[in-house]
């Protein structure tokens, strides 16, 4: 009986911990009046469908499959550079591709980071969690005096703290984020005077550039008593006649046809391919790389750059495969390699009004 009750106390004491862990992880939440998307406690989803639960989970992480994609280090990768990327000419965009859903982009004169990650774990800890496969294609030290920072959803992929303080530090951006999301920037000590929260498809003007917080379908969550209680959102800039689209992380659905008919066309779109298996799972929350250049065609982009691929192992797709796809589904959509562009770290790409 003894050991029964060692037994006992150990499971209780290891619950115990997890709850505390999930309750100090957890961000503030968002208080405001109740919209068509956000209930007063939660939002909800442009598609009606939402990210799958604990019980999809268990039945996803038990089936065998889960994280089962074929994953290796390149660090001897060629395409990374260490030189700063120039400025942007007088009527065009100049993007530069990081990794993952990390752009920096120049324009209007401004340089705007996207979701940045520099660390080696987008993860609650550094010694635990998905690691970086790829390494960034801009050293952190080589980056140019930052404008801006803009951050899609409270995902540690999408969030990450070191090099949010970092930027804060040796930068002292100013942050654009979805509902509730500057909570925890506050937390975190960045003044509220350097964050600007937006609902979809509010808008704030700074120095002659328009960000608009597009919807998404996605969900948000950094601790286990936090789900859905920030939005997330993709981010429309607009600099006189240029328009430049960074989707975020999302879950395919009719609001990229809405978002098109009333933004687009788009100059230049930055579009997810990966995470996307096993697709019943992953489907509410990140498209497959057919339904990449289905958002293409839905917000009539001119041009488009993939991303969210070959980084960090956050799904069971193999590491190469989301390119692959993308590469068939191009060819058999039509479009050309110049439409639809698999960037490579470090690389960076000029888009004009006129492309």
């Amino acid at each position: 009986m003894t050991i029964i009750y060692i037994l006992l106390g150990l499971i209780g004491t290891f619950i115990f911990l997890v709850i505390l862990i999930g309750f100090l992880l957890s961000g503030p939440k968002y208080k405001g009046p109740q919209t068509k998307h956000f209930d007063g406690k939660r939002f909800h989803n442009p598609s009606g469908r939402p990210a799958n639960g604990f019980k999809e989970a268990s039945k996803y992480m038990s089936s065998g499959t889960a994280m089962r994609g074929k994953w290796e280090k390149n660090y001897e990768t060629t395409v990374r550079t260490k030189a700063v990327p120039g400025t942007n000419q007088e009527g065009e965009i100049l993007v530069s591709f990081v990794n993952h859903s990390t752009f920096l982009i120049q324009i209007g004169g401004k340089n705007i980071l996207t979701d940045p990650v520099w660390s080696e774990k987008c993860s609650p800890f550094q010694f635990a969690g998905p690691g970086r496969m790829r390494p960034p294609g801009i050293n952190f030290e080589d980056l140019p005096s930052i404008d801006l920072v803009l951050l899609s959803h409270n995902h540690y992929d999408h969030m990450d703290k070191p090099t949010i303080k970092r930027l804060t530090k040796d930068h002292n951006p100013a942050f654009i984020v979805p509902l509730g999301v500057d909570g925890l920037l506050h937390r975190w000590g960045i003044k509220k005077t350097k964050t600007m929260a937006l609902d979809w498809d509010k808008s704030v003007e700074i120095d002659a550039i328009k960000f608009t917080a597009t919807s998404a379908n996605h969900f948000s969550s950094r601790g286990l008593f936090d789900r859905d209680a920030t939005l997330w959102c993709g981010f429309l800039m607009q600099h006189e006649d240029l328009k430049c689209y960074y989707v975020g992380d999302t879950g395919y659905g009719d609001n990229f046809k809405e978002i098109g008919k009333n933004y687009g066309p788009m100059d230049l779109s930055l579009i997810p391919i990966g995470a996307y298996k096993p697709e019943w799972f992953m489907g509410p929350i990140h498209v497959t790389p057919v339904e990449a250049i289905q958002i293409h065609k839905d917000v009539r982009s001119k041009k488009s750059i993939a991303m969210h691929f070959g980084t960090f192992p956050l799904a069971s797709d193999d590491q190469g495969e989301p390119v692959a796809w993308l590469e068939k589904a191009r060819v058999e959509a039509g479009l050309s390699v110049q439409e639809f562009l698999v960037p490579d770290e470090g690389e960076s790409y000029a888009v004009s009004g006129s492309d």
